[in-house]
């Protein structure tokens, strides 16, 4: 019993040490609050520019919605499908504004992720230089 308590104390002892042979430097976090930082569709926009853009959205389903109630209600196919067409023309509009919507919004990521990059390997450069000048 008395073997099993001293390993086992020498066990204790050591995890520390080891535990601490493998800490690595804290990596600095951007500040989740900033704005532009958050996932959200919206997040990085001041209140003005998110009613502003919940204006445009509702403004957008109101009309979809009016043609749609337009369509229902015609009688005339001619006028009907008039009517059809101009709503696939606005809803063609709005896919193509999303689109390049969603083409910028991937380029902002793409920018992020090299800044990040960067940003990582700055530190890693500036550990060799010491290492450098010592060799020399």
């Amino acid at each position: 019993m008395k073997y099993l308590y001293q390993k086992a104390a020498a066990l204790l002892l050591l995890l520390p040490l080891s535990a601490a042979s493998f800490a690595v430097e804290p990596q600095t976090v951007a500040d989740p609050m900033q704005p532009g930082m958050g996932m959200g569709k919206m997040s990085g926009m001041t209140l003005e520019q998110k009613d502003q853009h919940m204006r445009a959205m509702q403004e957008h389903m109101l009309m979809m919605h009016d043609l749609s109630n337009q369509i229902l209600a015609e009688t005339d196919p001619v006028k009907k499908e008039q009517l059809k067409n101009q709503q696939l023309q606005l809803m063609k509009t709005h896919q193509e504004q999303r689109k390049t919507h969603r083409q910028q919004r991937k380029e902002q990521r793409q920018q992020m992720k090299v800044q990040r990059q960067q940003m990582k390997q700055q530190p890693q450069e500036i550990k060799q230089q010491p290492q450098e000048l010592k060799q020399e």
